[in-house]
């Protein structure tokens, strides 16, 4: 009933910019928290960033300071704006969010994932 739609991975420079974008749709009654999961080869997903619906933030040591994550919540949309991007940034990167389908039910959904490379 809800679809996350991932967009804005890619290849990028060390010390590059990207800036992913995550947005929301079906049945969707409110959303609580929305973030930011990567998963690397060979290593366990983590997460990067995660944003409450009252704009409450908070981030991974290794990204902090470097990245930001922000919503939009008129359009069900979630944002990681990633700066000074490095080597070990390179992952595939999931939008995941806590969806309110009705007063009575909620359920975590994820994204497709997007790739970002991130060259040296």
């Amino acid at each position: 009933q809800v679809q996350l739609v991932e967009s804005g991975g890619g290849l990028v420079q060390a010390g590059g910019s990207l800036r992913l974008s995550c947005a929301a749709s079906g049945i969707i009654f409110s959303i609580n928290t929305m973030g930011w999961y990567r998963q690397a080869p060979g290593k366990q997903r983590e997460l990067v960033a995660d944003i409450s619906s009252g704009g409450t933030t908070n981030y991974v040591d290794s990204v902090r300071g470097r990245f930001t994550i922000s919503r939009d919540n008129a359009k069900n949309t979630v944002y990681l704006q990633m700066n000074s991007l490095k080597p070990e940034d390179t992952a595939v990167y999931y939008c995941n969010a806590d969806v309110r389908s009705s007063y009575y039910n909620s359920k975590y959904y994820w994204g497709q994932g997007t790739q970002v490379t991130v060259s040296s």
